[in-house]
């Protein structure tokens, strides 16, 4: 636990001190390079293979190349752009995909590996995003993921009978669930009634770009708990002592980001003024 703790506060220090420490753009540029190319590497390892040893230096490559297609489509906004799109596409498909587990694993090939390089790259590149319109929005973006992460555990620990994906995840209910909205939307609340100045129309905009957010993130760790399972694997990775890999920490991030940094772009399209 001691262990746990340590590394829980190291990694926030580091977030928090590219988030708001400097004006700098690179110390975030750099923290999410390392991420996208950690997570490739970790994404490879879980991916199917004809024998049973992992080639580290394919996953080392396949990590590097993940790295370079997230740095261009940091630079490249039409790029990054695209990378959102076909990866909400890749996680409406996955709702098919883990709804069906384990009677249908089909998804389960070569394929996958086009998949990590999408939702990676577009998470990577959507958290930079929604950090360049302001770090307040992305510790809003944390906070939602983590209040539905909390809520859900807590509640689901004490109430939770009924299992959401019992195939997938054993240990998430769907009291966890209603427990983790609950507490997101008192966060939402709290937002909206004193930092923000919006219409009730746009008040409910927001307050769904909110709750699709939320729903995402629950969708993004059981998909990448179903991949590990399918593959055997516990942790992803060993690199954060007592957290396990880069994936195990993100795996909400993947789906939450992207939905919520294009619903964001949407928005100020139509003209809401966040």
């Amino acid at each position: 636990m001691l262990e746990r703790i340590i590394t829980a506060l190291v990694l926030v220090a580091v977030v928090l001190s590219c988030m708001f420490a400097t004006t700098s753009i690179y110390p975030m540029l750099v923290l999410m390079i390392i991420a996208a190319g950690g997570a490739g590497y970790e994404w490879f390892k879980l991916m199917p293979r004809q024998t049973d040893q992992v080639n580290k230096l394919k996953a080392g490559c396949f990590g590097v190349l993940t790295a370079v297609v997230s740095g261009f489509a940091l630079y490249f906004n039409d790029l990054a752009l695209i990378l959102w799109s076909a990866s909400i596409i890749s996680w409406f498909i996955s709702l098919y995909w883990v709804k069906h587990y384990p009677q249908y694993d089909g998804w389960y090939n070569q394929a996958l590996n086009i998949i990590g390089l999408v939702i990676i790259g577009a998470a990577v590149t959507a958290i930079f995003e929604v950090w360049l319109s302001s770090p307040w929005w992305l510790m809003y973006l944390f906070l939602l993921v983590w209040g539905a992460d909390s809520g859900a555990y807590f509640v689901g620990r004490k109430l939770g009978k009924r299992k959401l994906a019992p195939e997938v995840s054993p240990n998430k209910s769907i009291e966890g669930l209603v427990g983790g909205i609950v507490t997101v939307v008192i966060i939402i609340m709290i937002v909206q009634s004193k930092y923000l100045n919006l219409s009730y129309i746009e008040h409910a905009l927001f307050l769904i770009l909110s709750l699709v957010t939320v729903f995402s993130s629950v969708l993004g760790d059981l998909f990448e708990s179903m991949i590990k399972r399918r593959a055997g694997i516990k942790d992803s990775g060993r690199i954060l002592p007592g957290h396990g890999g880069v994936l195990d920490r993100i795996d909400s991030l993947l789906a939450a980001a992207p939905f919520f940094a294009a619903g964001m772009y949407v928005l100020k399209l139509i003209g809401v003024d966040l």
